[in-house]
């Protein structure tokens, strides 16, 4: 689990609510009407500006953010620094079978067992790369949706609960709940942006930049080895990626 992201949004949403509890409970801060505008609202309008598929994926995709990121670099060099000693000992048909962190790194070995050469090596993985960040923008930018919508629709209810506050002026009892619809769709749009969906929007940015960097460099890393060049060769290009630390912690395990 990513401590990080749960303990950020448990404490986030925590500190929301209980400021709410202390200053009088939930009870004043519930409205059905305003809960109507905003999320039901901010909901269809979200879904308008993408598909089915891709909206029902945003929710997935926000949920995975709770798992810790599996692709890790420091993982990646030594590993390709022993595949890169196999082939130069034992050709490229030793690295048949295996084994790699993920399915992108295990694509890119097969394609080396098979023959492929520099060029048709580097174009396909480049156009997988190239398909992975247009899954992760249209995702993302479901996310968005809910970023920049939410707010707004918090405005329309503020608006629609003043008109009803304004045409009923008359009637005191009437003035309360119109001011609520006010009040509280400011404040459930800008919970909506900033609590809930804004933060996975960022960690899901994050992550998709860590996923392409990590890609890359194993690109580069079989580009090594399909030239043939020294393990140690390998293993200086890719560290240059690792912070100073990470380096260290390398040249000190070698």
């Amino acid at each position: 689990m990513d401590l990080a992201t749960i303990i950020g949004y448990v404490g986030a949403v925590g500190m929301v609510i209980g400021a709410m509890i202390v200053a009088g409970g939930l009870g004043p801060f519930m409205d059905v009407p305003a809960i109507l505008i905003v999320f039901g609202g901010t909901g269809f309008a979200a879904l308008s500006t993408t598909s089915f598929a891709t909206f029902a994926r945003s929710f997935k995709a926000m949920m995975l953010m709770i798992r810790p990121f599996a692709l890790r670099i420091e993982d990646l060099v030594p590993r390709m620094v022993e595949l890169a000693t196999i082939a130069r000992k034992e050709g490229m048909m030793a690295l048949e079978g295996q084994q790699v962190p993920d399915r992108f790194f295990e694509r890119g070995l097969q394609m080396l067992v098979d023959g492929a050469d520099e060029a048709k090596l580097v174009k396909q993985l480049k156009q997988d790369v190239k398909a992975m960040k247009a899954r992760h923008y249209a995702t993302q930018r479901a996310v968005k949706a809910w970023v920049d919508i939410g707010p707004a629709f918090g405005m329309i209810g503020t608006l629609i609960g003043l008109v009803l506050m304004l045409r009923n002026m008359e009637d005191v009892a009437s003035i309360g709940p119109a001011m609520a619809i006010a009040l509280l769709t400011t404040l459930y749009g800008a919970f909506l942006a900033n609590v809930l969906f804004g933060p996975a929007l960022t960690k899901m940015e994050l992550r998709s930049e860590a996923e392409v960097e990590y890609r890359m460099l194993v690109i580069e890393g079989l580009r090594g080895i399909v030239r043939g060049e020294s393990p140690r060769l390998v293993e200086d290009h890719l560290a240059a990626a690792l912070d100073p630390l990470a380096q260290e912690k390398l040249r000190a395990a070698a």
